[in-house]
């Protein structure tokens, strides 16, 4: 509204301006640029914040920092590099902090650490409820049914996982016996950071770092079983495997992938519980067995789970054909999946491509095997129809990978090819397909120069000799049939 004027025409001047509090400065964004450092120090120092009212997962400790019983004299400082640490989560670590809850880096993560290992991902366990989190992240989604997870999204695609501190649902008094069911089905029971711990599966993954004191918090002897490159469960070994059967598969790949050893009755354990395995979710199985195949250390990990006899129920086509050639007879499969590490610790390989590289032996040999005489094309579509019904692989990656076989015979010069062999270098499959030819070459020793050739853009001496028809006179057509019933008619030109 404008001011009443006065008599002279002009308004009356503004009153003086009062003196305003204080403003505290505004929390940057999750998305903020500021150093992961200034942030952790910032996040320290931030008293004029008032958090909310929050429920405390673990209401017996200082929000801010650990307690005395928390921080226990098994955990020891961490000699870690902080430009190591991830830096959207270190913003994640701050924030829940300043907001008054417990916060660490978990697992995974700091063992490969402390190990030397630049981790692919960085967990985040925290006193805050999974709606908690929610509340702090605007780019955050709550997942899961059996373990709600809090993911926090941030530019890229990247996410990075938080979890609440929980505790284990099936914690066995002293001298209680073992019920006959031990599945997990729910795991939403919360508790503190030391139950969290010892509800995880491995010592080693036990680990919390706090990133404020610079110190690893250790409640299950992990860190000497990372010094004695020792994977051992938490707790009863026998009761951790019939919990979860997928630890076995998760025991085999920290084992191929850190070097490490399996600690006895851990071993045992799982051996025990393998008959267990039909009993978890298909997909979850496949995906173990697919981070396998692609941790670069498919070869030590399928060695292991062979001498367990887990590879009978996970892959039986694959533990059919190492039962029947033998040990001598198995040289191949093992070198083709020593061949397929070493091209995927130097660049990630396609699920299609790992797959047929590992039933390529089984294939070669199928035919050889089986009660009735059968092609190699036919060999290939009944070995991926077990794998569908078995291993329940998806159609779409078994069509690929029998694409694959495919292309990757014709480059071999196994099978033919009507057209012109210096036209398949279009076919959309001949850069994989190559590749494939390649890793069998670095495995076997034979069909080097074979590789070298098609990658100079020519056909191999050896194809070029061969008749594209593979030679003979030509076969009669069957003649057809017409839709309405008898012969087509011949041509006009033919007598009849």
């Amino acid at each position: 509204r404008r001011r009443r004027r006065g008599r002279g025409g002009r308004a009356p001047p503004p009153p003086p301006p009062q003196p305003t509090p204080a403003q505290p400065a505004p929390e940057p964004p999750e998305d903020s640029e500021a150093s992961p450092v200034s942030q952790i120090i910032e996040g320290a120092e931030a008293g004029q914040e008032e958090p909310p009212a929050a429920p405390d997962a673990n209401p017996s400790s200082d929000p801010e920092r650990p307690s005395a019983a928390s921080v226990r004299d098994d955990g020891a400082p961490a000699d870690i590099d902080p430009a190591r640490l991830d830096p959207e989560g270190l913003k994640i670590l701050n924030r829940l902090h300043r907001f008054g809850h417990l916060a660490y880096f978990v697992g995974g993560c700091v063992r490969d650490l402390l190990v030397g290992r630049q981790p692919k991902d960085f967990d985040i366990a925290t006193s805050a409820h999974p709606g908690e989190v929610r509340s702090l992240f605007r780019n955050c989604r709550l997942i899961g049914r059996r373990f709600r997870l809090a993911h926090v999204y941030f530019r890229g695609g990247k996410l990075i996982e938080v979890s609440t501190f929980r505790a284990n649902p099936t914690e066995l008094e002293d001298g209680e016996e073992l019920p006959e069911d031990l599945l997990i089905t729910r795991d939403n029971v919360f508790g503190n950071a030391e139950e969290d711990a010892r509800r995880r599966d491995f010592t080693v993954n036990g680990l919390f770092y706090d990133i404020r004191a610079g110190r690893v918090i250790d409640y299950c002897e992990g860190l000497t079983d990372l010094s004695a490159r020792n994977i051992r469960t938490i707790g009863n070994p026998e009761v951790r495997m019939r919990e979860d059967p997928v630890r076995i598969l998760r025991a085999v790949r920290f084992a191929a992938r850190l070097g490490f050893e399996i600690d006895p009755e851990t071993y045992a354990a799982m051996e025990g519980a393998v008959e267990d395995l039909p009993r978890c979710a298909p997909a979850r199985l496949l995906e173990e067995v697919l981070k396998l195949l692609r941790s670069g250390y498919s070869r030590r990990a399928f060695e292991l789970l062979y001498a367990l006899g887990a590879l009978r129920v996970l892959l039986p086509p694959v533990s059919d054909h190492l039962d029947r050639v033998g040990q001598e007879g198995a040289g191949d499969f093992w070198a083709r999946l020593g061949a397929l590490d070493l091209r995927i610790q130097q660049a990630p390989v396609d699920d299609s491509i790992i797959i047929a590289v590992m039933l390529h032996p089984l294939a070669r040999a199928m035919p050889e095997a089986a009660d009735v005489e059968m092609s190699s094309g036919e060999a290939v579509d009944a070995l991926l129809d077990q794998m569908v019904q078995t291993a329940r692989l998806p159609r779409r990656l078994a069509d690929r990978a029998r694409t694959l076989l495919w292309a990757e015979g014709v480059l071999s010069g196994e099978r033919r090819r009507r057209r012109s062999l210096a036209s398949f270098r279009r076919h959309p499959t001949f850069p994989d397909a190559l590749l494939l030819l390649e890793i069998g070459a670095e495995a076997t020793g034979k069909g080097a120069e074979a590789v070298a050739r098609w990658k100079e853009g020519k056909v191999p001496e050896a194809l070029e000799a061969k008749p594209v028809d593979g030679g003979g006179a030509k076969k009669k057509r069957r003649r057809r049939r017409r839709r309405g019933g008898g012969d087509v008619p011949p041509p006009a030109s033919t007598p009849l």
